[in-house]
């Protein structure tokens, strides 16, 4: 029986993994498929839930539509953006078509 190079090994860990990954895809799609989604409305109408929470980072990449113009800038307007998040979500529809001068 010949032995296994390293490469070999790693290459069959790398697909048993994705392998793995997969199949928690495909259980992920038919866990959503068979939920019954009433109850969970009845308690987001019952409670008055907001928006969807996004992301978790920073307060103005939480709740879109609740965040001031000047969050993103609160430490100095000139600031590099430290929140990944941040460069996922676009700028609101009115900042980005904006009339000419």
């Amino acid at each position: 029986m010949a032995s296994l190079r390293n490469a070999d090994f790693a290459l069959t860990v790398l697909a048993v993994l994705l392998l793995l990954f997969g199949l928690t895809l495909v259980d992920s799609a038919w866990r959503s498929w068979t939920v019954d989604r009433s109850a969970s409305r009845s308690l987001v109408r019952e409670l008055g839930l907001s928006d969807l929470s996004l992301f978790t980072e920073a307060r103005y990449t939480r709740h879109p539509s609740q965040a001031d113009w000047h969050t993103p800038f609160q430490d100095h307007p000139a600031a590099l953006e430290h929140f990944p998040t941040g460069l996922l979500l676009m700028p609101p529809p009115h900042l980005i078509h904006l009339p000419a001068p």
